[in-house]
């Protein structure tokens, strides 16, 4: 089931205008997440909202926000006072403007978003504004008020839909002077580069998302399965970073390394897709986590690394 839209208002390109909903495009919610226990009893711990001066809970209804002027004084503003700032972007993304997607620095990146059409009506005008930005090969800006803040989005083509990404306010962007003032200037040798380069080409390819798999995460699975099996947990070795006296000898040794890393995999079976091993993950943990009802966990036939760890 599709997630719940965090957003819903109109798309408007000048006079043509279609009701949207707008979707988060990524998630976290298969990873391992941990509750906070009490070592002494094994009971969770409970947060609660107090005065800071009385020390007593206070209810959400009587919870306002407050601007910290000094120490002790505070603006208290509503929800109410701050729904009626009235902003066009808080119901309508207006496209301002159209840039060259390469002219996005991508340090203003926030998060994507999923954008489409909301209900049956609108889809005509959505379908214009969609191919025409696709027909320009550009980027269309725009802006939308989210929990109460005003965001630049950035809509871009992607299949049927339209992709939104956040976008930052410069004085959120932090100035790389003030980091990389003091690096050193240092002249590389051109046969630096070129040993370099033969590395670089080494290792070249294509960025496909499916080859790479969240190492830390299935290490923290396999922790898991280890503790609920009553297996003893042994700390693996962490690994040493080496100081590189000579830096063209390391070069030197990691061009070598990479060929015979080549000839060494060459005979071996491709590796298994990643995405095989994250089902398996979150099959693993269905039980931990408690996300899906005992009769459709016992139905699936269950992993190698489960009757292992079983």
């Amino acid at each position: 089931m599709a997630p719940r839209a965090n957003w819903k208002g109109f798309l408007r390109l000048s006079l043509v205008t279609c009701p949207v909903a707008l979707y988060p495009a990524t998630s976290d919610s298969e990873k391992v997440s941990f509750n906070q226990l009490n070592r002494a009893t094994g009971h969770r711990i409970k947060y609660l909202k107090v005065d800071a001066d009385t020390g007593e809970e206070v209810a959400n209804e009587d919870i306002v926000k407050g601007y910290k002027v000094d120490t002790d004084t505070f603006i208290e503003v509503t929800k109410e006072e701050l729904e009626n700032v009235a902003l066009e972007s808080t119901r309508t993304i207006e496209i301002d403007e159209f840039v060259d997607r390469s002219e996005i620095d991508p340090r203003y990146l926030i998060r994507p978003y999923y954008l489409r059409p909301d209900g049956k009506v609108g889809h005509d005008a959505f379908a214009v504004i969609r191919e025409t930005i696709r027909e320009m090969d550009k980027v269309a800006i725009g802006r939308v008020v989210l929990t109460n803040r005003e965001h630049i989005i950035a809509l871009e083509p992607l299949d049927k839909g339209l992709m939104g990404t956040l976008l930052r306010y410069p004085y959120e962007v932090r100035d790389p002077v003030e980091y990389f003032d003091e690096i050193q200037d240092v002249k590389v040798t051109k046969d630096m580069l070129d040993l370099a380069r033969h590395i670089v080409d080494q290792k070249s390819g294509h960025f496909e998302p499916d080859k790479f798999e969240d190492q830390y995460e299935t290490a923290v699975v396999d922790l898991i399965n280890q503790k609920r099996a009553g297996k003893p947990i042994v700390p693996k070795e962490r690994p040493r970073g080496e100081n590189v006296v000579d830096l063209m000898e390391a070069l030197r040794r990691s061009v070598g390394g990479e060929k015979s890393a080549e000839v060494a995999s060459a005979p071996k079976k491709p590796a298994k897709k990643p995405k095989k091993a994250s089902a398996g993950q979150k099959e693993m943990l269905m039980p931990i986590a408690g996300k899906k009802p005992a009769k459709e966990t016992a139905a699936k036939k269950p992993t190698a690394r489960q009757r292992k760890s079983a």
